[in-house]
């Protein structure tokens, strides 16, 4: 096979050594248009686990790189005037250009052809090549003269960073944040080689033209890096490399993904690989193992190619790496978001020792458990700094409580534990009376650990509910239904149990989930619909949807009264806590959202505008609501709709909820229109919680695929929110939180007194399975 390299970085030049030494009789040509032996940029960094696929594939090289490696184990944080260090983390650094030289010599060992100073244009100049590798960067002319089969998606990110060098050794991968007068800077520096180290300087682009960097030249810059950064230095000098610098020398970073990674053009086939076809953020230091990872699975894609054609074997290997790669983008991309934001939202609310677990979590590839794994020393000593602040001082003799098994309180009203019961809608109501279903199903929840447990949306109007199975607080009969409900919990467990109120309007009148969810009611139902309502005229199922109308002022005026009546009720029946819906499009939400929100008058137009109602009922509520309990507020952070709601809106929906006495922002998204493109993930929402306690300065509530202990222990840890809300797993196991206790070792977590004989022998049970599974791996 004839195999022409456009490229000579480390994609091209390992897939070029790899081919020839899988098959010698290939013909394989590296282009690069630099010099021989000639390379930017300073030093890289790649994983141990990447080490053993190199080791597997060219034991050669593999020794020739890691013996010119310098590996350390600790992070080390930088900031307000501490340093703070954790160890267990597992980082190898090379100087770029000794990776390189060692790959070419390698090349230049297995016959591969290298054509320096040679600039290419076009995959056309090989015309008689069998498989043509484009691996020509960021930039990859090849990429943009096909750009229409490889469909590049590129993003350009907001922060300037420059990439330099110094002679300064550092014995760990060192982050340093500098406040100035326009905002803060942060170092990512880290020894590659017995001589330099990298140090990459960033900053946010506002910062960077306070500063006036945009007109300074690649000296200037320098210079100000060196002053700014003078005690971390120490009298040492900041390095530039000349074919690294462009313009200013201060770069964007570019996130790229191609669509189609490969093309059949003629004669030859053209495959992207490296920076051209997928980039990751440098926050994460993954651009060089993707890159090896690359050329080491489409060699092994060739390797087993049998009889197959070019274009299968391409698309198998789309197929195959598409998927590590999306991984570690979308782990890079957390990385990559919260070093643009940690100015504006972290450095000046996050104390140092929290700065640091939140850095270290950045990604969400790192979890709570996995710190102690890595750092077991470091991470308890974190656990009893949290717990100091959350009201349980541990003596260095003591075990350290896990954060998620911390109390919190707010107002009067104090959690054991910072875990929730969600609302979930249970459509088992009868006339708006919960029975005895409600009963066992919130009691259940109530011993199984949580600290709180919410009731599902109930709702201030036979005409506010969703479904006819959903219950109600408008009546004496749901009242008295209610307060049992509420005293079996007092009495039988040490839980607190919340209200959530809300009214349903242009989403009411439909059939319980299980009849068809959002179905509006037939004359097969058991109750005729009822007339809706909303801040404007909508069908939310398009041409499906009874209409709602628009709510006129004396409309409000009722619904606002119905809603102090329930909370009246609510405080009467002995509720901890009380929410207030205003998400997921239902009647509050209506007014807020601007997709469902179309008015004209005060209550339309600008967010202030629509939030007027929304706050007139929380004033009511707040008003008829105990002083001495707390009252939190659902919000939908985003609508994942354009022009609808964005989390930069929460941030001011929360600031105005925050003003008029909410104690917490509930952050939950969506469910305001059918047209919605949410991005799904593990804690997908938490992100919303975590901004909006940052900006807004409110505590939060996570929501969303939050689904086990070490979940709830990072967010909570992290400062990402106060609380977490779990939903479908306390569906499935009632007792979830007394189970995850179990999971990670937590023995200390009250089990009910009637379950007593069962705590010993389930913990037991838990830790043999554990054994026995490590024991396998």
């Amino acid at each position: 096979m004839k195999i022409v390299c456009i490229g000579g970085g480390p994609a091209g030049l390992y897939f070029g050594l790899l081919m020839k030494r899988l098959d010698p009789d290939h013909e394989v040509t590296v282009v690069e248009r630099n010099r021989p032996y000639d390379t930017f940029g300073w030093g890289v960094v790649f994983s141990d686990a990447t080490m053993e696929n190199m080791w597997a594939w060219d034991p050669e090289s593999a020794r020739q790189i890691q013996t010119a490696f310098n590996h350390w184990d600790d992070i080390e944080l930088r900031f307000k005037g501490r340093t703070l260090r954790s160890g267990g983390h597992g980082f190898v650094g090379i100087g770029r250009k000794k990776l390189l030289n060692i790959l070419q010599a390698r090349c230049e060992e297995l016959g591969v052809v290298l054509e320096f100073d040679r600039e290419i244009c076009s995959d056309k100049e090989f015309p008689d090549a069998d498989l043509i590798v484009a691996a020509d960067g960021v930039s990859s002319k090849v990429r943009a003269e096909h750009r229409d089969v490889f469909a590049p998606d590129i993003v350009t990110r907001p922060n300037r960073y420059i990439w330099l060098g110094t002679e300064k050794l550092y014995d760990a991968f060192t982050f340093d944040f500098v406040e100035t007068e326009h905002g803060w800077f942060q170092a990512h520096i880290y020894q590659f080689d017995e001589k330099a180290s990298t140090f990459i300087v960033e900053c946010p682009e506002h910062v960077w033209l306070a500063h006036g960097l945009d007109k300074a030249g690649p000296d200037e810059s320098v210079t100000f890096c060196e002053q700014l950064f003078a005690d971390n230095l120490q009298g040492r000098k900041l390095m530039t490399n000349s074919r690294h610098l462009r313009g200013s020398a201060w770069l964007n970073f570019q996130r790229i993904t191609c669509e189609k990674w490969w093309l059949h053009n003629g004669n030859s086939h053209v495959v992207l690989m490296g920076d051209a076809v997928h980039t990751a953020h440098f926050a994460i230091g993954s651009g060089t193992k993707l890159a090896l990872e690359d050329a080491i699975e489409l060699v092994r894609q060739l390797g087993a190619r049998g009889d197959a054609d070019l274009s299968e074997v391409l698309t198998r290997y789309q197929d195959i790496r598409s998927i590590d790669v999306l991984r570690l983008q979308n782990a890079a991309w957390n990385a990559m978001e919260w070093f643009e934001v940690c100015g504006e939202r972290y450095c000046g609310q996050l104390e140092p020792e929290q700065f640091m677990y939140s850095m270290l979590t950045r990604s969400q590839r790192i979890g709570h458990e996995n710190l102690r794994l890595r750092d077991k020393g470091w991470l308890e000593g974190y656990e009893r700094w949290f717990d100091a602040r959350a009201g349980v001082p541990r003596t260095a003799e003591e075990p350290s409580v896990p954060p998620m098994f911390t109390p919190y309180t707010v107002r009067s009203v104090t959690l054991k534990n910072r875990v929730i019961v969600s609302p979930m809608a249970q459509y088992s109501a009868v006339d708006g009376v919960p029975g005895d279903f409600h009963l066992v199903h919130l009691g259940a929840r109530a011993t199984g650990g949580a600290g709180l447990v919410f009731a599902e949306m109930t709702c201030v109007s036979p005409t506010g509910r969703i479904t006819p199975g959903c219950p109600g607080l408008y009546t004496d009969e749901q009242q008295r239904a209610w307060q049992r409900i509420v005293d079996w919990v007092h009495g039988n467990s040490d839980a607190k149990i919340g209200m959530q109120l809300g009214h349903s309007g242009a989403k009411g009148s439909t059939r319980r989930m299980w009849d068809g969810i959002d179905q509006p009611l037939t004359a097969d139902d058991d109750e005729p619909n009822w007339p809706l309502i909303s801040a404007s005229p909508q069908q939310y199922l398009p041409g499906v949807s009874q209409w709602s109308h628009a709510m006129t002022e004396a409309d409000m005026d009722e619904v606002t009264a119905q809603f102090v009546t329930a909370t009246h009720r609510a405080a009467a029946a002995g509720f901890d806590w009380l929410e207030l819906h205003c998400a997921h499009g239902y009647l509050l939400s209506s007014f807020i959202s601007p997709l469902t929100n179309r008015r004209t008058d005060a209550y339309g137009g600008s967010l202030a505008n629509r939030l007027r109602y929304p706050l007139e009922v929380f004033a009511a509520v707040r008003a008829a609501w105990p002083s001495d309990l707390p009252v939190s507020v659902r919000i939908s952070a985003h609508d994942w709709v354009d022009g609808g709601i964005t989390p930069a809106d929460a941030v001011e929906i929360a600031k105005r909820f925050k003003l008029a006495g909410a104690d917490l922002i509930d952050c939950s998204s969506g469910q305001v229109s059918k047209e919605e493109t949410p991005t799904f993930g593990r804690m997908w929402q938490t992100p919303f919680a975590d901004r909006v306690r940052q900006e807004a300065g409110i505590p939060t509530i996570a929501v969303g695929a939050i689904s086990e202990a070490d979940h709830v222990n990072s967010i909570v840890a992290a400062g990402r929110a106060d609380l977490c809300a779990i939903a479908r797993p306390h569906l499935a196991n009632p007792a979830w939180t007394l189970t995850e206790a179990a999971k990670i070792g937590y023995t200390d977590l009250v089990w009910p007194k009637q379950y007593g004989a069962a705590k010993r022998q389930f913990e037991a049970n838990i830790q043999r399975q554990q054994a026995a599974a490590a024991g396998k791996g």
